[in-house]
């Protein structure tokens, strides 16, 4: 069974807890799923180009229909010519959208979270909260926990505590709603307040 490490006020580590026996028999093909859908829906989708109507000119015949022993052309607009339209070519209008049940979305998440549970990286702490508003002392939070990134979750967002941790690379400060399987995987540690993870495993 997996297990979260229960840090204390300090970013020690004072216990463990263990995670929803069901976490560990969610099939990796949800998070998969979750993953893909989320990127596809994040897809820019500028790629375009303009296809012989709507190209601006030709609309004057270039050429006489017979006598010149070449071959007929209706505009100098179509695809044959230099400055013509695209054949084919990718359009803007193209919907990438792909769409995940709720229920999908909530067992990738639980994947990923048993994930980084099995790797030793999930930490619940009671609070993390920085007074100072200072990077360095959010720096120092991560330096305690002695991990590349992490993704932190914090019940309620307050100024300081999101100006500190704003310029640090290796750390993304979020509230529980924006929470997602994609988040959880991407980064090499989670770090969650208690009341959220509480809430978290509720709502499983």
């Amino acid at each position: 069974m997996s297990k979260a490490i229960v840090l204390n006020e300090n970013f020690e580590k004072a216990s463990e807890i263990a995670l929803p026996e069901g976490y560990s028999q969610i099939h990796p093909h949800n998070l998969y799923l979750y993953v893909k859908a989320y990127m596809a829906n994040h897809r820019a989708n500028n790629a375009h180009t303009k296809n012989r109507s709507a190209v601006r000119g030709g609309g004057k015949k270039p050429w006489q229909q017979k006598g010149r022993g070449g071959a007929r052309a209706g505009s100098i607009r179509s695809p044959l010519f230099v400055g013509g339209g695209v054949v084919f070519g990718p359009t803007n209008q193209k919907n990438y959208t792909q769409k995940v049940n709720k229920k999908q979305k909530r067992r990738a998440l639980e994947f990923a979270l048993n994930e980084k549970a099995q790797e030793g990286a999930l930490y619940i702490v009671d609070s993390i909260s920085v007074e100072s508003g200072k990077t360095k002392d959010a720096a120092a939070i991560m330096k305690k926990l002695g991990v590349r990134d992490a993704l932190i979750v914090k019940e309620s967002m307050d100024e300081k505590t999101f100006l500190a941790f704003r310029n640090l690379p290796n750390a993304y400060l979020i509230e529980p709603n924006e929470l997602n399987a994609y988040l959880a995987a991407a980064f090499r540690a989670v770090v969650i307040e208690k009341p959220v993870w509480e809430k978290i495993v509720k709502e499983g």
